[in-house]
């Protein structure tokens, strides 16, 4: 059995994530998802509250299991016993900053092999700090995250649109 595993914040999850989930799940026998908990980077939501937005998100995903980790992507890879990282690309700006954290894990687990896959054209866009950026300001965000996630993002900016009312989306 190949255990691949797709590791990440999802600060919050995507629809450009589930893509690149979905897709792996055609190419691999087991998909662990790994929600890195004590990223370098300011964080909206808890790792318990992204594994849970997570695991809503790929209930009906057959060979997927969710967890969360700490330390090197690699070492978590190695104890779940998995022998391929997944990272979805979107632009080349991507490119740049994967292909050195590609090379660095390379030298630190050169047993672990490394597939990146394209994002698909209509999820180039998203990422999940433009994601927040529209929930702060009370965009609508059907179709760009799913309905839970966009549920979360309002609960935690309570965003209010001139005339008091919530903006639905």
């Amino acid at each position: 059995m190949t255990i691949a595993v797709y590791p990440g914040t999802f600060d919050p999850l995507t629809s450009g994530h589930l893509d690149i989930i979905n897709r792996a799940l055609a190419v691999f026998d087991k998909l662990i998802i790994g929600i890195y908990d004590q990223p370098d980077k300011q964080l909206l939501f808890s790792p318990e509250e992204r594994v849970d937005m997570v695991e809503k998100a790929v209930a009906d995903l057959p060979n997927v299991c969710v967890k969360s980790f700490s330390g090197l992507a690699v070492d978590f890879i190695h104890e779940v016993g998995g022998i391929v990282m997944i990272r979805g690309l979107r632009a080349s700006s991507d490119f740049e900053r994967e292909f050195e954290m590609a090379l660095m894990n390379k030298k630190l687990a050169p047993d672990i092999e490394l597939i990146c896959l394209m994002t698909s054209s209509e999820y180039q866009f998203l990422s999940s700090s433009l994601i927040k950026e529209v929930a702060k300001l009370g965009g609508c965000l059907r179709g760009m995250v799913p309905d839970h996630v966009a549920t979360a993002l309002r609960e935690k900016f309570s965003v209010r649109i001139p005339g008091g009312s919530k903006r639905e989306g």
